[in-house]
């Protein structure tokens, strides 16, 4: 009975961040719909108007190591609910920029307010909520969040020719306060709620030996090699393919398979949590990336090659968007997963800030292959990390004494 009890807890926390995160996720992401018109009225330059982004995912990372010591004193919840209360702000100060000075202050308070709210916080407080079956919980969360351009882009292209990219920016605020703040404050249990539930719901302390701190630049070096290759790719693979010899209208064709396959892959990590951790997954993928980089470099601008490499690529790169939130949960302790958490979080958002313009400079400057290659390099330097780390798996009484 108790064991049905949370898995209805777990369900109904899981309903709501997912909610929540979509929403959360697909409001930051407006850029993609609405940059070129942000630019024309702004009279900025379009690479300034996306330097948004790249802000925001500084700003996220720079907060995540302080925000730690609030995650444990508080609870997750508590943060949350003080970020969307900060984002309704940045989007109306967004909303009335008039030069890059208001626009660019917006998109840090944007970035102070997720680095309280999106997907670090989610899996902090899926850990406090569902201990050992946190990989489960966090594989279920990212099958729905992994839809929010999906979702949004549309939802975004709509109300800026209703209202423009201004209004957008005002419904969006209306929405973190309406919608975001009241799923997070009533829908999700209180940290003195759980308290009761910590010694069923948390793995065996004897699991857990002393994490070394080699260990822990192991886990960032895997995560932050892939994240710079992804996150990357997320924004360069349209060139990129136009590069390999596809018309701009196949390149969308093949690029929006993409998403679909991530999503998929993420579902069949979801089905098999059970028999594996985080590190296996993250081996797979490991494998898949560079595998899927030197298909292309090989392929000749063929169709079938490809088409195969956006296959692996995205079995790939959806798989260790898994990874990345729970090879944590494999060397971490309840107590210890939200501090570890977060301090992974700041090099994470760094790159992910970073990977962009790089990869950009690369691909216009010295064309796919020197892309390719470097991203083939960093997909080995992660599966070798990887590696590593799956020597140093812990085992149940392992620390015990």
């Amino acid at each position: 009975m108790r064991f049905s009890e949370s898995g209805r807890k777990i369900a109904g926390v899981l309903f709501v961040l997912a909610f929540a995160q979509v929403i959360g996720w697909g409001t930051v992401g407006l850029l993609a719909v609405i940059g070129a018109q942000v630019a024309a009225d702004l009279h900025m330059d379009i690479s300034a108007v996306f330097a948004g982004s790249s802000i925001l995912y500084v700003v996220m990372g720079l907060w995540a190591p302080i925000l730690a010591k609030a995650f444990t004193r508080f609870g997750a919840r508590r943060v949350m609910i003080a970020g969307t209360v900060i984002a309704a702000p940045g989007f109306i100060l967004l909303s009335l920029a008039h030069g890059p000075v208001l626009y660019c202050t917006a998109w840090v308070i944007l970035g102070t307010a997720g680095s309280a709210t999106l997907t670090t916080a989610a899996y902090i407080l899926l850990n406090e909520i569902a201990g050992r079956n946190a990989r489960s919980a966090i594989g279920a969360l990212m099958l729905v969040t992994g839809l929010s351009s999906s979702i949004f882009w549309p939802a975004t292209s709509f109300l800026s020719h209703a209202a423009g990219w201004r209004g957008t920016c005002l419904v969006y605020a209306g929405m973190m306060l309406l919608v975001c703040l009241p799923l997070y404050a009533f829908g999700l249990p209180r940290r003195s709620e759980l308290t009761g539930e910590a010694s069923t719901a948390a793995p065996p302390a004897s699991r857990f030996a002393i994490v070394r701190k080699s260990t822990f630049y192991l886990i960032v070096s895997a995560i932050a090699l892939n994240a710079f290759v992804t996150f990357g790719f997320s924004a360069v693979l349209i060139e990129l393919l136009k590069t390999e010899g596809l018309s701009p209208p196949e390149a969308v064709a093949f690029g929006s398979m993409l998403g679909v396959i991530q999503v998929s892959a993420r579902g069949l990590d979801f089905l098999g949590a059970a028999r594996w951790d985080g590190i296996t997954t993250g081996l797979f993928a490991g494998l898949a990336l560079p595998m899927a980089m030197l298909l292309l470099m090989m392929s000749g601008g063929s169709h079938w090659a490809i088409a195969a490499f956006i296959l692996l690529y995205g079995l790939g790169s959806g798989a260790f968007a898994v990874a990345r939130a729970t090879i944590p949960l494999v060397f971490y302790d309840k107590a210890e997963f939200a501090k570890a958490t977060s301090r992974i979080a700041l090099p994470l958002n760094l790159i992910s800030a970073a990977s962009p313009p790089v990869l950009v400079g690369l691909l216009t400057r010295f064309g796919s292959d020197a892309l390719l290659g470097l991203a083939m390099l960093c997909s080995c330097g992660a599966f070798l990390a990887l590696l590593w780390l799956s020597r140093r798996r812990p085992t149940i009484g392992a620390a015990a004494t």
